[in-house]
């Protein structure tokens, strides 16, 4: 078992912050609030989640874990839906888009008694998988925006010549998926030779044997590969098609495709 870490220690780690802003500073980034505001909203959310979770892990899990994973459901949900805002019908969206991955996911690991139907490991790990979800969604909807502005000229052009919207945006839909999906399998590539990854390094900082912290991190780390992959592709899928009207033209400005809603 690792040695507790003190609260007088924490305050070292200041340190950390002190690079970032430094640099903001020299460098004259326009961060250094951003900084400093987003190191202590973090630790204090750490702290607070900390104080909840153990709260949520003496619950019977049939009340603390559709709790507590409906409500990170609902926190992503409004977080990503902040990339595509102007879309019409985003919020539910994502939103149905997210609830599909945790329970597709929480059913394979349940079936295959790859997880516990318990508190403690049920919600950590649906929360890694919502979490990065979450942030593919919210590239793929700002990705997905940015090629449609800088191929208007050629989307026009290909509908002039009786292309429809499915296939004028093909490459689109091709370019915001390959860019969503490239962290992950980066990632992927470089596990256990690059970086330890973070689950299987806590499971062994907290004493479990390596070949079974490995295990873990193998069912966590390919859960994330598979949800993100259906994440990007559901939301991109789900709404290029908005940024075209219902005489199948494209749409060029944020109020005419909030109209549509």
């Amino acid at each position: 078992m690792s040695p507790e870490i003190s609260n007088q220690s924490l305050l070292f780690l200041i340190v950390f912050v002190v690079v970032p802003l430094t640099l903001s500073y020299f460098y004259q980034l326009g961060m250094s609030r951003d900084i400093l505001w987003s190191s202590l909203r973090g630790t204090v959310q750490l702290f607070a989640i900390g104080y909840i979770l153990t709260y949520l892990f003496d619950l019977p899990a049939s009340f603390g874990i559709p709790l507590m994973v409906g409500i990170m459901l609902i926190i992503a949900t409004f977080h990503a839906r902040q990339k595509g805002k102007e879309l019409p019908y985003v919020l539910p969206v994502v939103f149905f888009g997210l609830l599909i991955v945790e329970v597709s996911v929480l059913f394979m690991w349940l079936t295959f008694d790859m997880v516990q139907f318990r508190p403690s490991e049920v919600i950590p790990m649906s929360g890694m998988v919502i979490g990065n979800s979450m942030v593919a969604m919210g590239l793929s909807l700002e990705r997905m925006k940015s090629e449609f502005k800088q191929n208007n000229g050629r989307l026009l052009a290909a509908l002039s010549l009786g292309a429809k919207p499915k296939q004028a945006s093909h490459l689109i839909v091709q370019k915001t998926l390959h860019a969503a999906l490239i962290p992950n399998v980066d990632r992927i590539k470089t596990i256990g030779l690059v970086q330890l990854p973070g689950m299987m390094t806590g499971l062994i900082l907290g004493g479990v044997d390596p070949v079974m912290a490995i295990k873990y991190q193998l069912v966590i780390s390919l859960s994330i590969f598979s949800s993100v992959s259906i994440s990007a592709m559901f939301v991109t899928i789900a709404m290029y098609r908005y940024f075209f009207n219902q005489n199948k033209q494209l749409v060029e400005s944020a109020e005419e495709i909030e109209s549509q809603s």
